[in-house]
């Protein structure tokens, strides 16, 4: 009897030792690895911050052409630099990549991440044209991955609230819906584009100026408030102050939706406010985004009488690039851009600046055509 109680005993204490986890709960889980691939675009500052709040992601490697900028996020991260892309694309313990690079090497930078097996977060606009962001978009399709882009103003409480109340017909049939993003970056006495982010300004590297690069914003606002195609545009793009050669500063454009509706969408780098940011006219409702505040009537939903400012507003969605983390993390119901949504922008753009050229309507090019 003796000999059976210390053999149980004998038992338990070596099950104790070989498989703690039945005594206690279960370790976490490894922090998924991700890479930072570009340091170039200007909200790169906010990476550093962002994954060292994390316990579920870990920064494996940083990666630039630029060996300087490379050092950089590299000391701010805490991950060594990987000489060579090839480290990181074949680098099975890497879920995905962050790409902040120069919009000229979003093609070759997504497409490799795509073969490699890469979920994908790049900075918009995801391409120069139309054809390269269908591109990048199928091969994302083709190989299932996840993919996110810096359109960050949908997660302001603002616009979620908007687009809970255009989905309700709130607005009823919309007819026109205006959008603005602006800045003073290309003004004295400290032009923003004058030493880290001159590519900005160099059109074979950014492919846009400051009509496309704040343009872009807007766009994704109106895209996805109407969710609906649009059929075609005109736009006058103009150089602005002119300080920068070959170089547009800001712009303004028509859009016409499938429905009739028709968009406006303005953009620049030489203003200095910016308080009229958006605007729906609807047969049924109206709302202003003023300096930060909405200003919303429509008799079908109490107390909207546009005079004062709607304060009952959702809590804000994540940021682009948390809500990218989150879903790489393994988060459920993550809400994330699209690579085709992302690829539409970038050709409704391009229609843009070619009716601009050319000084007449253009169509878009759709996806699929």
């Amino acid at each position: 009897m003796m000999k059976t109680i210390c053999s149980c005993l004998l038992a338990l204490c070596v099950l104790s030792f070989a498989a703690p986890s039945l005594w206690a709960a279960d370790a976490p889980a490894a922090p998924v690895q991700i890479a930072l691939v570009g340091c170039a675009h200007s909200h790169t500052g906010g990476f550093p911050g962002a994954v060292k709040k994390r316990t579920d992601i870990k920064v494996k490697y940083v990666w630039d052409h630029d060996p300087v900028r490379a050092a950089k996020f590299s000391k701010s991260t805490g991950a060594p630099i990987a000489t060579d892309l090839n480290q990181i694309w074949n680098d099975r313990d890497i879920a995905a990549v962050v790409i902040y690079s120069e919009t000229n090497r979003h093609l070759e930078l997504v497409l490799a991440a795509a073969k490699a097996g890469k979920h994908v977060f790049a900075e918009k606009p995801l391409g120069f044209t139309a054809r390269d962001a269908y591109a990048m978009a199928d091969a994302l399709k083709g190989a299932n991955l996840m993919f996110q882009t810096g359109y960050s103003m949908r997660s302001d409480p603002i616009m979620q609230f908007l687009k809970q109340q255009v989905e309700a017909g709130a607005f009823g049939t919309i007819t026109r819906i205006r959008g603005c993003t602006a800045h003073d970056g290309a003004l004295p006495p400290k032009p923003k584009f004058d030493s880290d982010f001159h590519w900005f300004v160099d059109p074979a590297q950014a492919g846009v100026g400051g009509y496309g690069d704040l343009g872009t914003h807007s766009l994704d606002l109106l895209l996805w408030l109407m969710n609906e195609p649009v059929e075609r545009v005109s736009a006058a793009i103009s150089p602005g102050t002119a300080r920068y050669a070959n170089c547009d500063e800001l712009g303004e454009g028509l859009l016409v939706f499938k429905s009739g509706a028709i968009g406006s969408l303005a953009a620049s780098w030489d203003d200095v406010a910016n308080p009229v940011s958006l605007e729906i006219c609807g047969t049924l409702g109206h709302a202003v985004v003023v300096n930060g505040q909405l200003f919303f009537q429509c008799k079908k939903v109490p107390g909207a009488d546009g005079k004062t400012p709607w304060t009952q507003l959702p809590t804000p969605k994540p940021h682009a690039l948390d809500a990218f983390l989150d879903a790489v993390a393994g988060k459920k119901d993550v809400t994330l851009i699209g690579a085709s949504e992302a690829a539409y922008r970038a050709a409704v753009m391009e229609a843009l600046y070619n009716a601009s050229r050319q000084q007449k309507w253009l169509d878009v090019q759709q996806p699929g055509k």
